[in-house]
């Protein structure tokens, strides 16, 4: 077949050694696929008729680990997401590789608790607003009204600015109105505080070794807060530690951006694409796309020297 043996050559001729490894629900099926980290290029791909399991990855590592070996190639690293169906094959295929789990969705997962905890606070603050009877208030009730606008008043500047608790960088005036939003509420401080220490973790200027310090001091802090250690259990959570495996290899990708970038292009065409629902017309979908990108370097090549030569003055005869 020419995706297994001409394609699966012209994409390994440039292998950079690190792939990203995802699997892709649709409908009854789910696709799995490996795809260079380096080059954003699929390599192999399979399609299931259920849902994975240990063994279907393990067979899935294993066709590809042999094609490596029948071209004298090694694999160098692997990104994954944080799903429990890859460690044990990754280690038992490929051995002791360096495995990255994927910084982006490690960070969205702390985002949600820390927006939830958020969302606690509101929650609160809402129960906590004073009951007053209708109509027009009197003398003895008119600073309780003016309690109950300020305390709605910050309510409502929490839920419209709850991004700025979980992102990354914040610009002075950001920084200002955070200031102006947590006034009484130093544990909405503490969270935002937690935050920076949780990106600076992922700093490539630093090696995994600091980083685990950093966040075997960031669990102690959090651990003396008792008001916040249930709300941010994730952050003791061994993915985290995994997360940051790429500190330690300039080159190992922190993301798998090039496997989620081909799921997300199959999401679209599913879209618009309706007869593409059944198992052999998934594989046929895909099997097609690898192909047009097997050929998109030529078809580049020749639109540049189309263009070349129309902008060229005819020459006189």
């Amino acid at each position: 077949m020419h995706v297994a043996g001409a394609y699966l050559d012209d994409a390994l001729a440039d292998f950079s050694g690190y792939i990203a490894a995802d699997e892709l629900y649709d409908g009854p099926f789910c696709v799995l696929s490996i795809v260079d980290n380096h080059r954003f290029r699929r390599l192999i791909y399979e399609v299931l008729d259920h849902d994975p399991t240990h063994e279907d990855i393990t067979r899935f590592f294993r066709r590809f680990q042999r094609a490596l070996e029948a071209r004298g190639l090694t694999l160098l690293g692997i990104t994954t997401d944080g799903s429990p169906l890859y460690p044990g094959p990754i280690a038992e295929v490929f051995g002791p590789v360096p495995h990255q789990l994927c910084q982006f969705h490690v960070i969205a997962e702390l985002t949600r608790v820390i927006l939830k905890a958020v969302a606690k606070v509101r929650r609160h603050m809402k129960k906590g607003l004073l009951k007053l009877p209708r109509g027009r208030p009197c003398a003895a009730q008119r600073n309780a009204v003016r309690r109950k606008k300020r305390l709605q008043e910050k309510i409502t500047a929490l839920f419209g600015r709850r991004y700025l608790f979980v992102k990354h960088h914040l610009s002075p005036a950001e920084k200002k109105t955070l200031r102006t939003i947590t006034r009484g509420l130093p544990h909405l401080r503490r969270l935002r505080a937690i935050m920076d220490e949780v990106y600076r973790l992922f700093d490539r200027r630093c090696r995994t070794e600091t980083a685990l310090a950093k966040l075997a001091r960031l669990r102690r802090r959090v651990r003396r807060f008792k008001t916040l250690r249930q709300a941010l259990k994730r952050l003791f959570s061994p993915n985290l530690e995994k997360a940051l495996t790429f500190l330690n290899d300039s080159l190992l990708p922190a993301t798998s951006n090039a496997v989620e970038r081909r799921n997300r292009r199959h999401r679209k065409m599913q879209k618009t694409v309706y007869r593409v629902r059944s198992q052999p017309h998934i594989h046929q979908r895909i099997a097609l796309d690898m192909l047009r990108e097997a050929q998109g370097s030529a078809r580049t090549h020749a639109s540049t020297l189309l263009h070349l030569a129309r902008s060229r003055p005819a020459r006189l005869l």
